[in-house]
């Protein structure tokens, strides 16, 4: 991994504090000892990471590495973070040790990008894609009030009432990762609260919680809660292996290409991501994200029970979260599955992301469908860039990457979700193999495509 970027530090030039080196540094990683390191100071978190406002979980997952980038991809302003590192500062990276080409190279990229305006949002283009929400939501209700309840008009309404609902994730996803207002992230938060809560009926803070840590981290077996499947699913290479030695009895995984279209998208909203979000916020006491949903379901069932009753009101809401999840999860889940999914090896920040990210071809359709998310490449790197300048760097990132050896994949939209169930098929493949050799052949007859 790069060890260390140029130094920022007031301590820089003081040699009276401590020089430390990484075989010093890669000991702190343990639950009640982390340290990291950032900008070449090196830093005690043991009892900060409990208070951290991002989670305790995504700055405890660099324990013992480089922090570096991923501390400058969350922060759209240092010098509020900055105040806070001072009381946990411990020492510094020893002066000899040098910053990593890979490291180097990506900062002065990003160092440009911001001299460029890449990260200045574009307020009018935030700002139609909110018109369009908000008149395709009213449209949902008009269709009904004024068409009756009929299978067309309810499948009308049902339509929009799905564009709605994914385009509210998106714009809530700009949100969380503080794009549209930049350094008044406490408004971009509270906002990406409204889109998530009031329209969606979701947690922001749950969202949050899961999802810094699957940027920290991507693919990551054990840290990126992406990766944590066993239930139902075992993706990449090492994770199938791993699981047919614990698990004598488990789902048939070989099986995992054919039930995943079937169990795995429509039903991770509707099911999965509703328990979990209501036993987050209220095993947390996370009052305000209760009150936003709250207020959802009061809003839905104001609107929609009059002209649908009450079960009719019900099932019209789960087949909408089928329908969105399934959307939501094939765009997702192309960009990450059938990438590398490793153990942690500290990996520079490139790397890292390149290794467990690709792109989909960019198109007008492409972008509005998945939410310029066909740019993961760009969003993991410069998770805090507004959408709308991704397809601008594209060429310098890959440029770079070409520098290093990387490999910057670009695939048609089709082939992201079929390659989705290709990577299934072949770690289901692997679970096989591995659990015939620990535990002996399942009893289930298999039917290979």
């Amino acid at each position: 991994m790069g060890k260390g970027n140029q130094n920022t530090s007031s301590n820089e030039g003081n040699h009276s504090v401590k020089q430390h080196t990484w075989q010093d540094i890669t000991q702190h990683d343990k639950r009640h000892d982390k340290w990291i390191v950032i900008d070449n100071e090196v830093y005690d978190i043991t009892e900060w990471s409990k208070r951290h406002p991002g989670g305790s979980k995504v700055i405890s997952h660099y324990a013992g590495q480089d922090a570096t980038n991923v501390f400058r991809a969350f922060h759209t302003d240092l010098s509020i973070p900055q105040k806070y590192l001072k009381a946990l500062h411990t020492g510094s990276l020893r002066a000899d040790i040098k910053t990593a080409d890979i490291d180097v190279d990506f900062q002065n990229l990003k160092e440009n990008l911001t001299k460029m305006g890449m990260f200045k949002p574009s307020y009018t283009f935030y700002t139609l894609n909110i018109l369009h929400v908000v008149v395709l939501d009213v449209l949902a209700y008009f269709v009904l009030r004024y068409f009756g309840t009929g299978w067309l008009p309810l499948i009308t309404s049902l339509i929009f009432t799905v564009i709605v609902q994914i385009q509210s994730a998106y714009i809530a996803h700009d949100f969380g990762h503080t794009s549209v207002l930049g350094t008044k992230y406490k408004v971009d938060l509270f906002l990406e609260r409204i889109f998530l809560g009031f329209m969606k009926g979701a947690s922001a803070k749950w969202w949050n919680h899961m999802h810094f840590q699957h940027h920290a981290k991507p693919n990551v077996l054990k840290k990126d809660p992406d990766t944590r499947l066993e239930a139902l699913f075992v993706i990449g290479d090492l994770m199938p292996t791993q699981i047919a030695e614990k698990k004598k009895n488990s789902m048939p995984y070989d099986w995992q290409h054919r039930y995943f279209p079937v169990i795995g998208p429509p039903f991770l909203f509707p099911i999965y991501f509703f328990f979990e979000v209501n036993r987050h916020i209220f095993t947390r006491r996370e009052y305000l994200d209760i009150f936003f949903t709250l207020c959802y379901w009061s809003r839905y069932f104001y609107l929609y029970g009059p002209m649908l009753g009450f079960g009719t009101a019900i099932a019209f809401n789960f087949v909408m979260r089928m329908l969105e999840s399934s959307w939501f999860m094939w765009v997702t889940q192309s960009n990450h599955v059938p990438m590398k999914i490793e153990e942690d090896d500290a990996k520079p920040w490139l790397r890292l992301q390149l290794n467990a990210t690709c792109n989909v071809e960019p198109s007008y359709f492409n972008d509005w469908f998945t939410g310029h998310l066909d740019f993961q490449i760009e969003h993991h790197l410069f998770p805090t860039m507004p959408r709308h300048n991704l397809y601008k760097i594209a060429p310098l990132v890959k440029s770079l990457c070409e520098k290093h050896n990387l490999k910057y994949q670009v695939k048609p939209l089709f082939q992201a979700f079929t390659d989705v169930l290709k990577s299934l098929k072949k770690s289901g493949n692997l679970w096989k193999k591995a659990h015939t050799q620990f535990h002996g052949p399942k009893t289930h007859k298999t039917i290979y495509m």
